[in-house]
């Protein structure tokens, strides 16, 4: 799924970096050496909290208007995307064996000419999850 939502950075009161928070996502918070280490490491935390709330099968609520959020007369806002399949497909890359049924002539076909079934199949996945808008994992 593909989110964005607004992050504050706030500058770190002795200049070492920012301190970065997405208002919507309760906890999602951390800080950055600079403004782009910041929006990394807040990009990093917020495909985090998502994939976890949609493992969980929490409430994820939608973006608020910026003009709504509250901050400081020195924060940064700046809005943030999210790609929590493509997040997991880096992250999570242990291989699961999955068992599938396929008729015998097609497993034979493929053999023949030498077809990766477990790629295939990956590949078809993927496409699916990327041009589908799935309800959240439960």
């Amino acid at each position: 799924m593909q989110y964005i939502y607004t992050a504050i950075f706030t500058p770190i009161e002795d200049g070492s970096g920012y301190y970065a928070k997405v208002p919507d996502l309760p906890g999602c918070i951390t800080t950055g050496n600079s403004l782009a280490d910041a929006i990394d490491q807040i990009t990093d935390a917020m495909n985090a909290w998502l994939v976890v709330a949609e493992d969980e099968g929490d409430e994820i609520a939608s973006p608020t208007p910026q003009n709504q959020l509250s901050a400081g007369s020195d924060a940064i806002l700046s809005l943030v995307s999210a790609d929590t399949i493509e997040y997991r497909a880096r992250t999570d890359t242990r291989a699961v064996r999955k068992n599938v049924s396929l008729p015998c002539w097609m497993v034979r076909l493929a053999d023949k000419r030498g077809i990766n079934c477990s790629q295939v199949l990956q590949d078809a996945l993927r496409t699916i999850l990327d041009s589908t808008s799935l309800a959240r994992p439960r």
